[in-house]
């Protein structure tokens, strides 16, 4: 069993920061305290005034396996996320073959199992005509169901107004949605190349993924899940103006309508076009630096309830393709926390905000059993953090399949040391242990 006792430790949680110890036993924190005593078999981890958090869960990424695993792969991108203190994730369902049946959902869990080294779960994926296989998935066992309102791959889109009432009304789980309009999409970007052809400037990226297309597609969902009792999380906000839609008037646990802001839409605006060009080409689209200030001002305000990554990585060589060939999307699960550490040095947002929306929230939203906190009989999944430890994002650090990171170049402020999975020390000053410790994640649910 393994046996870890973290002394000295400026323990983050719940809104506090207090020193302490912290004794791990087996998969889970037996205790928390002070002048903790280890037992004669423990390992003793010096925290030295570093700050401890829970694990972050990593509510959207694309991790590209099976079908896809040119760009990645659970195992490849697993390992980069423990190194960026993401303990947990929830793998979204647009691989090849798509998640859109139970038996092919299952072949990903199983992929997982064997390869992963931070929990995961996934989602099942909604498409047009699926339904009834849609309906029976297990509440206890999935994250949720993902429904692409827009920019989807495959037969993923889901544009019949029926099924997608029928579908909201019919199930209980959260309904996770990619919000952008397509009809506006495509009429914006047929002007595009009409001006400019094929290669269209991509500073124009965000007038074709326009405002109108999120904000129509989003508060079209919004009205639908009121109208049902649906269950609905909208994934990545991109514009200031649909922060709007959301409340934060009651706690959480008690909203029935949740939003989600990505690490990239707090970081870059449109006037990063010009020196990253297509390496920060995402759906939806990054915008202007009014709308990163609105998604800032409402995540600090809980209208906005998660920090996610929507980890979404493609080879280099497919990014710079011109305009209309460059796909959309990028790597971030290594970075995605210590560019939101910055952020905490830089003080536009604070520590114990950091936990809330990347631990704490996650957890709560998606009813995830015993993970996000520091507790005493939660699983260990915990993040060593030096606060005084800058460092420059290169090519040779960057550990994504891919190779590359939206963030070369960038300095950040803040270091993962060490990270705890299920209680296994997993990563420690840039080494990983040989074990792969990820677990299924459970849910505690009463749907």
């Amino acid at each position: 069993m393994n046996t870890t006792l973290i002394k000295n430790a400026q323990i983050v949680n719940e809104g506090v920061i207090f020193q302490g110890d912290l004794l791990i036993e087996g998969d889970f924190i037996s205790k928390i305290g002070t002048d903790l005593k280890a037992p004669a078999h423990a390992k003793i981890v010096d925290a030295k005034g570093k700050y401890l958090l829970p694990g972050a869960i990593d509510d959207q990424v694309h991790f590209r396996e099976p079908g896809l695993t040119h760009k990645a792969t659970i195992a490849t991108e697993s390992k980069a996320a423990i190194a960026g203190g993401i303990t947990t994730f929830i793998e979204m369902p647009n691989t090849v073959p798509q998640a859109t049946t139970q038996e092919e959902l299952e072949k990903k869990f199983e992929i997982a199992n064997k390869t992963s080294y931070a929990n995961y779960s996934f989602m099942f994926g909604g498409t047009n005509d699926n339904l009834e296989e849609l309906l029976k998935t297990d509440p206890e066992k999935v994250a949720g169901i993902k429904l692409f309102l827009g920019s989807s791959t495959g037969n993923m889109l889901v544009d019949n107004e029926e099924v997608l009432k029928k579908i909201f009304s019919s199930t209980q789980m959260l309904i996770s949605v990619h919000c952008e309009d397509e009809e506006t999409i495509r009429k914006n970007l047929k002007k595009h190349i009409e001006l400019f052809g094929e290669d269209i400037p991509i500073k124009y990226h965000p007038r074709i993924r326009s405002e109108e297309a999120c904000y129509l597609s989003s508060s079209k969902a919004i009205q639908l899940a009121k109208e049902t009792g649906a269950r609905l999380h909208i994934f990545h906000l991109s514009t200031a103006k649909e922060t709007a839609l959301f409340r934060n008037d009651i706690p959480l646990k008690e909203k029935k309508i949740t939003a989600e802001v990505c690490v990239h839409h707090l970081t870059f605006d449109e006037g990063d076009y010009a020196e990253k060009g297509t390496f920060i080409k995402w759906n939806p689209a990054v915008k202007s630096a009014a709308d990163k200030k609105g998604l800032w001002e409402a995540l600090l305000d809980d209208r906005i309830d998660v920090i996610a990554t929507d980890h979404a990585p493609h080879t280099f060589e497919e990014k710079q393709q011109i305009y209309t060939k460059a796909p959309s999307g990028g790597p971030l699960v290594q970075h995605g926390l210590p560019a939101m550490l910055t952020a905490v040095k830089s003080g536009k947002i604070s520590l114990e905000k950091i936990v809330e929306k990347m631990c704490h929230n996650p957890a709560i939203l998606f009813e995830i059993d015993k993970r996000g906190y520091v507790k005493e009989g939660f699983y260990a999944d915990l993040v060593l953090v030096d606060l005084d430890k800058s460092w420059t994002v290169t090519k040779e650090n960057t550990l994504y399949k891919c190779g590359w990171s939206p963030f070369e170049g960038s300095k950040l402020e803040a270091t993962i040391t060490h990270t705890f999975v299920n209680g296994s020390l997993a990563y420690e000053e840039g080494k990983f242990a040989a074990a792969l410790p990820g677990k299924r994640i459970e849910f505690n649910r009463s749907l």
